[in-house]
């Protein structure tokens, strides 16, 4: 990690400490201590499991999308990925760090940089595929109850899934229509060019028309796998929900054993379309005030809903982070990629 971003993740961790003690204001902290004592470890040790395995099925996703062209790329490589992905994820604005960190794991890892851009945005368009659809159904489901309790949420939910859209829009041109995406490219960069010489500009534009190309040779001959492909939507599904049901478990592990797991799930679904559009590292703040805005209905003690909130931010995020921390300190095994075949 460079200084800067040691600098950002000490940020987050004060920044996660302060709203902590915000939300503690008005709790009494021997309510709350008789909480955590009075806790089902059980169900607990369920909802850590699904953070871990959460992880651990996106870098299966990761292992099958190497594996389906260089051998030797072990678990241990892939899972690095997703850990270190979720880091730098976490202590950028928007998420914007999770990809290119993913991007130098795997060429640590000895993969072709293009290749291993492809692989990463193939994964990126199935899970962002994915959690379109379990969108859809969790809109179905919960909209109107966002909607009773908070008009202006409902709005942020909304906004968020188009962008989710949009996103899915954009990659699918690229990988169908390569042509219209470059000289939609060459647009958008005519912009650019006021504030920079016609040489550099150029530069600019041969990398990612190179990019795109790479791109779209690489996901052509992916999508045409379809056992592949179907393996890999199939263990996404089974990765997001294994995250969806996180605050389910915590609530059973707080005593709340009769609350509907699909509105639950539902409703943690759309907070994390919500989270994503909050410029701060992780949501951070957003995040906090969602889960407490949406969950008051179902946990009706004020110290075990902070409980609630306090234990699915630290497995949801901050698991995450220092899963990413323990990963970079783990050397990957070289593999050798070929790219005569590409």
């Amino acid at each position: 990690m460079t200084r800067r971003n040691k600098i950002a993740l000490a940020i987050m961790f004060l920044v996660g400490v302060g709203i902590f003690a915000f939300s503690l204001r008005k709790i009494k902290l021997h309510a709350l201590w008789n909480d955590l004592l009075h806790i089902n470890l059980w169900w607990f040790a369920v909802a850590v499991l699904c953070m871990l395995l959460y992880l651990g099925l996106e870098g299966l996703i990761v292992k099958v999308f190497i594996s389906s062209r260089i051998s030797g790329f072990t678990f241990r490589d892939a899972v690095r990925v997703p850990a270190i992905e979720q880091l730098f994820n976490g202590i950028t604005p928007f998420s914007t760090g999770g990809q290119p960190a993913q991007l130098i794991a795997l060429m640590q890892a000895g993969v072709d940089g293009g290749r291993a851009s492809s692989v990463l945005l193939m994964k990126f368009v199935v899970y962002q595929a994915m959690i379109v659809v379990n969108f859809i159904i969790a809109l179905l489901i919960g909209f109107n109850y966002i909607v009773e309790k908070m008009h202006a949420l409902a709005l942020l939910v909304l906004f968020g899934f188009l962008i989710h859209l949009g996103v899915i829009i954009g990659l699918l041109l690229v990988m169908y229509w390569p042509r219209f995406t470059k000289k939609l490219v060459s647009l958008c960069l005519i912009p650019v060019g006021w504030f920079m010489k016609q040489e550099r500009l150029d530069g600019i534009k041969r990398q990612l028309d190179e990019k795109l190309d790479n791109f779209y040779h690489e996901s052509l001959r992916i999508s045409h796998e379809w056992k592949m492909m179907a393996k890999i939507f199939l263990i996404t599904f089974f990765q997001l929900l294994a995250y969806y049901l996180i605050p389910y478990f915590i609530m059973l592990a707080l005593g709340y054993t009769h609350v509907n797991i699909v509105m639950v799930t539902c409703l943690h679904i759309l907070i994390v379309i919500v989270i994503s559009l909050f410029p701060i590292p992780g949501g951070s703040g957003g995040a906090e005030y969602s889960f407490e805005a949406l969950f008051g209905s179902f946990i009706t003690s004020s110290s075990k809903l902070v409980l609630a909130m306090l234990l699915w931010r630290i497995l949801t995020y901050y698991l995450g982070m220092l899963s990413g921390l323990i990963a970079l300190v783990i050397p990957p095994t070289k593999v050798q990629d070929s790219t005569d075949d590409k």
